[in-house]
């Protein structure tokens, strides 16, 4: 008997068991000690995780950093692999790099901007990323162009498509914003990129690892996103997804020996694949623990995450609406496993330190790493609370009690 594709989404939406929870919690060394949700910052990381960057430590120490990467050399290339899997691409399309901003940078800059190219992007972009589109303004002569948000705090699709023109030469979204919960719709823009002719750039550093993210189902001609996050790998870690078929129409920033070959005194020639992007010198040890990381996450299955981490999420949204005074600040028609939150009276660092002095971890976010949507909505700074498989319905509720109890 085959499968069917309701089968096949009735086990994509199971729910963890509570024994698979115990499990993911007794492979989380960290989750004996906190509970954490500052998963958005940086994810506890699983044992596979540690075990794999300390053992390629240890091979360094033991036997040099030349002879432990010649060593470990299936394992390195194999992260490759995992990577392609996890975003639904080919080996050849990724690029591994030592973070997320990299990533993003050396596929931005890498774009051959011309006097008068346009660059679209939303009113939820992430602050690094829109002082890059200021400088390539400022150098280029490039118009920085912001589409408004429809009804529910989104990328507005209509206003995107109304907007497009011949001079476009870039559309770039945050897929999920550092400051809440929104889900943009990743996907309908790229159709109209696609439309368009113009490149599509996504950051899903806050995405990639709590939802399931496919690059051919998005459209998108280049993806960055980060390992320390919600895929729960070493911090210093990063992935880069280029098309092949737009590889040749970008310039990376920075070559080296690795990206491209010395051919004769005055000749070079890049590589044909996306590791142009990448740089000779490496972290061996950390691109292990994020391969462990791909490969843990790959293991538990991404839809099964993303509906774990969104149920949960929606769970601590309702009972935060309970507290008094407390007003969650998530937007978007869809939402993910980020809650935001402000305490009427209450400073956001005085609800994260009284958290923190009770074994619970939350961040906060402030107007500088999201201006334009924190000024458009009046608001300087929100607690946020980003939840994870391995978190417990538990956990959620002392998380609201300790929430009530700085009011």
């Amino acid at each position: 008997m085959t499968d069917t594709r309701e089968d096949r989404q009735a086990e994509e939406n199971r729910d963890f068991t509570s024994g698979e929870v115990a499990r993911a919690r007794a492979d989380t060394p960290g989750c004996a000690k906190v509970a954490h949700f500052n998963n958005a910052g940086a994810a506890l990381m699983p044992r596979q995780v540690i075990d794999a960057s300390v053992h390629h430590l240890r091979l360094e120490a033991d036997m040099g950093g030349y002879e432990a990467a010649a060593h470990a050399a299936e394992r390195i290339e194999a992260v490759y692999d995992s990577a392609a899997r996890l975003l639904g691409c080919g080996r050849d399309e990724i690029a591994l790099v030592d973070n997320a901003t990299r990533a993003w940078d050396m596929a931005f800059y890498g774009i051959p901007f011309r006097p008068g190219d346009r660059v679209l992007t939303s009113m939820a972009e992430y602050g690094s990323n829109f002082i890059a589109y200021l400088q390539v303004a400022e150098r280029y002569g490039v118009q920085v162009d912001v589409v408004p948000n429809d009804e529910h705090g989104q990328i507005s699709v209509d206003a995107l498509s109304a907007a497009v023109d011949e001079r476009v030469r870039v559309i770039s979204l945050t897929h999920v914003p550092t400051n809440g919960g929104l889900v943009n719709p990743a996907a309908e823009v790229g159709k109209i990129a696609r439309e368009a002719g113009a490149l599509y750039l996504l950051d899903a550093c806050q995405s990639v690892g709590q939802l399931a993210v496919d690059v051919g189902e998005i459209g998108c001609d280049m993806l960055s996103t980060t390992g320390r996050k919600y895929l729960r790998g070493p911090r210093g870690t990063g992935l880069l997804y280029v098309r092949k078929d737009v590889l040749d129409q970008l310039v990376p920033p920075v070559l080296d020996l690795h990206a491209a070959t010395w051919t004769a005194r005055d000749r070079y020639e890049m590589r044909p694949d996306a590791r142009r992007f990448e740089t000779w010198e490496a972290n061996y040890a950390a691109q292990l623990g994020l391969g462990a990381a791909i490969d843990h996450a790959l293991g538990w299955g991404l839809p099964r995450i993303q509906a774990r981490v969104t149920r949960l999420a929606g769970t601590l949204r309702e009972r935060l609406a309970e507290i008094p005074g407390v007003n969650v600040r998530d937007l978007g028609v869809r939402r993910c496993g980020i809650t935001t939150f402000t305490l009427d009276g209450v400073a956001a660092d005085r609800v994260r330190t009284t958290l923190a002095a009770q074994g619970i971890n939350v961040s906060v976010s402030r107007t500088a790493s999201t201006r334009l949507d924190m000024d458009d909505r009046g608001l300087g700074e929100v607690v946020r609370a980003s939840v994870h498989y391995y978190n417990t319905e538990e956990e959620v509720a002392a998380l609201a009690r300790a929430v009530r109890s700085c009011t």
